[in-house]
């Protein structure tokens, strides 16, 4: 197999409770997160290797780092160490989920280059393999490894799928996603819930609120929770004035998704998003990032 494409789906996340510090700084939370039928694509086109580097990685958009920062190449690095296999990869990747938003592209950008390249080496990855490097790539990493809605657990690297029943209360739901033109750096925020830490939340009261929701019959707009808002919203003001703008303006309910900036609000069938995204617009300048999809 000479080229591979691979879709790169992002996520959000809709309840997101981070529950306190871990003694190897990492956080550990209780998550439920669902993967979107919008993301990136990763073409994989193997090459000869006469000499130079191993992987080689090209993006049109310029704010992608094209060198080993990037975790494509970390992964790509990590799948030759676990399998010895030698041969020569160019990436090509076609940048749509926006950097520094809380959508989890870069994770499952890391885990498209690994599912190309163990097609085409011939599938020298082992489960316990595809499972090892996730964790080691990155928090998010594990769930592109089977894209559904699930629970995340741990740092991230803990992943139950959610019932059939709870996920037909997910999968398929319209959303619209909208990004100011800032960012959040991710350990910004988590450095600034270390110093505050009333903002964690209790495991076990995540833990009931969860279970709650999947025990019942409740919509996913009930389940809608991130205790990062607090950090992000008290030095971005405009996202909050936002989300509340489109709740009482539209009427629907929205939360900022990971450590942010992306944010996310359900859309019913009949509902147009043109009127929204003109609203978002208006309040965050037309370079404002907006783009409808589903939950998969």
């Amino acid at each position: 197999m000479n080229s591979v494409t691979e879709f790169s789906p992002a996520k959000i996340n809709l309840l997101l409770a981070v529950t306190g510090c871990r003694a190897d700084g990492y956080h550990d939370l209780v998550s439920v997160v669902a993967p979107l039928n919008f993301g990136d694509e990763l073409v994989a086109e193997s090459c000869a290797r006469a000499s130079g580097p191993q992987f080689t990685l090209s993006c049109a958009q310029p704010a992608v780092p094209l060198d080993e920062s990037n975790l494509i190449f970390k992964a790509a690095q990590a799948f030759g160490a676990a399998t010895g296999w030698q041969g020569g990869v160019h990436f090509k990747l076609t940048k749509r989920i926006p950097l520094g938003s809380g959508l989890g592209g870069g994770s499952s950008n890391a885990i498209a280059a690994l599912r190309a390249l163990d097609k085409i080496s011939g599938g020298l990855l082992t489960t316990e393999q595809w499972s090892a490097l996730a964790a080691t790539l990155g928090s998010d990493c594990a769930l592109f490894l089977n894209p559904t809605p699930s629970l995340m657990r741990g740092r991230g690297e803990k992943i139950e799928q959610l019932s059939a029943a709870a996920r037909a209360r997910l999968s398929g739901r319209r959303v619209l996603l909208f990004k100011p033109r800032f960012s959040i750096n991710t350990a910004w925020a988590y450095q600034q819930m270390r110093q505050c830490a009333t903002d964690y939340v209790p495991v076990g009261l995540a833990e009931k609120q969860v279970a709650a929701w999947l025990d019942g019959s409740k919509p996913a707009e009930q389940l809608l929770a991130n205790n990062m808002e607090r950090v992000a919203f008290d030095k971005f003001i405009a996202l909050p004035v936002l989300l509340n703008k489109l709740r009482t303006q539209f009427g629907v309910e929205g939360r900022m998704s990971g450590s942010g900036s992306a944010c996310f609000v359900f859309l019913s069938e009949e509902q147009a998003s043109a009127p929204l995204l003109q609203c978002i617009r208006a309040c965050w300048g037309a370079a404002a990032f907006g783009q409808e999809t589903r939950l998969s």
